[in-house]
């Protein structure tokens, strides 16, 4: 389990394509490194992916068919910053909202626009999560541990603090970006409950 508060940016010096599987290599900040194991779990911008290999600075992770599809994991290309986060210990501290790593659907940013010390981001939702957003519900983008500003039914916006702006990727991506989202565990239960027919697979 993560939180969504993002630990640290790390960048891909690797990346080995088979079919629909992918092998990243990424660097990664002391900070994440410590302590990092193989067969440990990474969030990288929202996707838990397990550490096959690790270095004194790089990590070598696999993407399985069914990520690549449902996720921007398949559109990386060498050079790119990526937002990282460990695995929430049991004896951590729950500063975000509970993030599985278990992304959702891809959305695409629509509209940016700075408020004073805020960045606030419009996205539009997959057709696949439309009316699954809920205002100032959570919402996990990129990985990142965010609260929604307003939702409709297939877009919503949220504001990015200061320290959110300075220690992520979503403050430099522009419309027209996606963006792996994760949308609230809790709504998952409840629409389960429902009887609601969950979203389609990749396959």
């Amino acid at each position: 389990m993560f939180t969504g508060i993002i630990s640290g940016l790390g960048k891909i010096t690797q990346i080995h394509r088979q079919g629909h599987t992918l092998m990243l290599e990424i660097t990664i900040p002391s900070n994440i490194r410590t302590g990092l194991q193989l067969g440990d779990s990474l969030s990288v911008n929202g996707v838990c992916l397990t550490a096959t290999s690790v270095s004194d600075s790089n990590v070598t992770l696999d993407v399985m068919p069914e990520t690549f599809k449902r996720t921007t994991l398949s559109s990386m290309n060498i050079g790119h910053s990526v937002n990282l986060e460990r695995a929430l210990p049991a004896d951590g501290r729950f500063d975000g909202h509970i993030v599985q790593g278990h992304v959702d659907g891809v959305g695409r940013i629509i509209r940016e626009w700075q408020d004073e010390n805020a960045r606030f981001v419009q996205i539009r939702l997959p057709q696949a999560l439309t009316n699954q957003v809920v205002t100032k519900g959570a919402i996990a983008v990129d990985g990142t541990s965010l609260t929604v500003v307003k939702a409709m039914a297939n877009w919503f916006t949220v504001s990015l603090i200061p320290q959110t702006q300075s220690a992520t990727i979503l403050a430099i991506k522009r419309a027209g970006a996606e963006v792996n989202i994760e949308i609230d565990v809790i709504y998952r239960y409840l629409q389960n409950m429902k009887g609601d027919q969950a979203y389609g697979n990749a396959y």
